[in-house]
This record gives C-alpha cells, sequence and structure tokens, in this order.
C-alpha cells in the first residue's frame, strides 16, 4: 500500500448485527434497545451502538486491504452522529502516512450515511507483518 491510496467499503447496520452485538456484550442501555427513550432523548429511534462501527473496522482491515498479514496497533474513532437500526454507510479509508522503517501504515477514515453526512471519522495504525 501507498500513500494516497484510497478505499470504500459498504456495511448496513441491520437487526441481525444489532442482534448479535446485544446477544455478545449484553449491552442493553435503553438508548440503544427502547425506541420510546431514545426518542425523549432527542433521537429518531434507537441508536445502534458506536461499537458495532468499531466490528465494521476490523473487518476492514482484516478482510478488504489488499494485504492480510496485519495487525491492528492503535485506533481512534470519534462519532460524530448517531446510526440508526438498517442504515446503509459508507467507509472511506486512505493511506495517511508508511513508515517502512517500523512496517507500520495510518490509514484515516471516516463513514457517511446515504446523505453523505459523516457519521464516524478517525485513525487506524495498522503493523505489517513479516
Amino acid at each position: 500500500m501507498n500513500k494516497g491510496d484510497l478505499f470504500t467499503c459498504p456495511f448496513t447496520v441491520n437487526s441481525e448485527i444489532y442482534n448479535g452485538f446485544i446477544s455478545l456484550f449484553n449491552d442493553k442501555n435503553p438508548l440503544h434497545t427502547n425506541s420510546d427513550y431514545a426518542v425523549h432523548q432527542g433521537f429518531s429511534g434507537k441508536v445502534m451502538h458506536g461499537n458495532i462501527l468499531n466490528g465494521f473496522l476490523s473487518y476492514f482491515i482484516g478482510e478488504c486491504l489488499p494485504v492480510k498479514e496485519v495487525l491492528i496497533q492503535t485506533q481512534e474513532i470519534k462519532f460524530l452522529k448517531p446510526v440508526y437500526l438498517n442504515e446503509s454507510l459508507l467507509l472511506h479509508a486512505e493511506v495517511e502516512d508508511v513508515h517502512e522503517s517500523v512496517n507500520t501504515i495510518v490509514l484515516k477514515y471516516y463513514f457517511e450515511n446515504r446523505d453523505k453526512v459523516k457519521v464516524a471519522k478517525g485513525k487506524i495504525q495498522i503493523g505489517l507483518l513479516k
């Protein structure tokens, strides 16, 4: 991978992912599980768990990059807007830096919804395994 390389990957927060997250991690906070509560708090409905996006990032790094021998070393995410059930997202990632001396690559990324609104952004540093 080279500095400036661009990647995109589509995702949808469907009910299987949503229910699987709750089943695995038992996070039943009412903001994520009770529509009336979420609306009362000023949202359009149940807000999806932000860490679902971390799962999408893990999949992207491990399965979608042109190299498979990688390890996530650091990961930063800033949640900008809520994500709702059945919302389609597009991940945009760009290689920001390549550090050959220490076999690392830094990617900056953002998720946008179908209205082209950024819902999250951040950086990931990956190590290239030998």
